[in-house]
């Protein structure tokens, strides 16, 4: 299965236009943004656990990366409410599941091979210092030769040119901002591949903005088997 898998193309998905698609599991639906490959996949996706759904246990072969959207989200090391930010590297294994129901934005077989970094954190008490641009205030989530993971707060009408290196992908975390000629709005998200030029500006009630910059140039997806 392919879906937005040439990263050479600019992609802005508007979530809720997307139809859920359910999962193996019963009660665990996705919402897929890009994908390379089947069941084992190169994935970006947004996920959505019922009340009392779970997955059984299993290891992340090419790690996961993920942000609780909504609710919360549990395995057996712990509670992670909206608003965590994990890292499961590759060799981590665990039971995911949600109790009260939660969703997710996700990322699989994305990681470096060597990565071991494994780690949760809460977004919204992270250290946020203003940044290059007045208005717009980020902290670092993830930072290694490859990749920048942030998430940022942008004030009303707050704005941004940059040209992209190494790609960067942007998902709305609140309020809403216009890139180009796009409106984006909550939990709506943007690729845009190495080389391409980021016009953006937030709207009148600002946005908070989960932010990943350098990784398009470290493509790869999955063996199946």
């Amino acid at each position: 299965m392919e879906i937005h898998a040439d990263f050479e193309q600019r992609v802005v998905v508007h979530s809720e236009q997307v139809d859920w698609v359910p999962s193996p599991m019963k009660g665990v639906d996705r919402r897929m943004l890009d994908r390379i490959g089947a069941e084992v996949a190169r994935a970006t996706s947004i996920v959505r656990y019922a009340e009392g759904s779970s997955f059984p246990e299993h290891t992340h072969g090419g790690g996961e990366e993920f942000i609780v959207l909504e609710g919360v989200f549990q395995d057996e090391h712990g509670d992670y409410p909206a608003g965590t930010y994990v890292r499961n590297p590759p060799t981590t294994h665990h039971v995911p599941r949600s109790d009260d129901g939660c969703t997710i934005f996700v990322k699989l077989w994305q990681f470096d091979a060597e990565d071991r970094n494994q780690f949760s954190l809460d977004i919204n008490a992270a250290q946020y210092c203003a940044g290059d641009v007045d208005a717009i205030s980020a902290a670092i989530l993830h930072e290694d030769q490859y990749e920048t993971v942030t998430v940022e707060r942008w004030n009303a009408g707050a704005g941004r040119e940059l040209v992209v290196s190494g790609g960067l992908e942007l998902l709305v975390l609140e309020g809403a901002l216009t890139a180009g000629s796009e409106q984006l709005t909550r939990h709506n998200w943007l690729r845009m591949p190495d080389g391409d030029r980021l016009r953006a500006e937030a709207g009148a009630d600002g946005a908070q903005i989960w932010i990943k910059t350098g990784h398009l140039s470290h493509i790869s997806a999955p063996r199946e088997g």
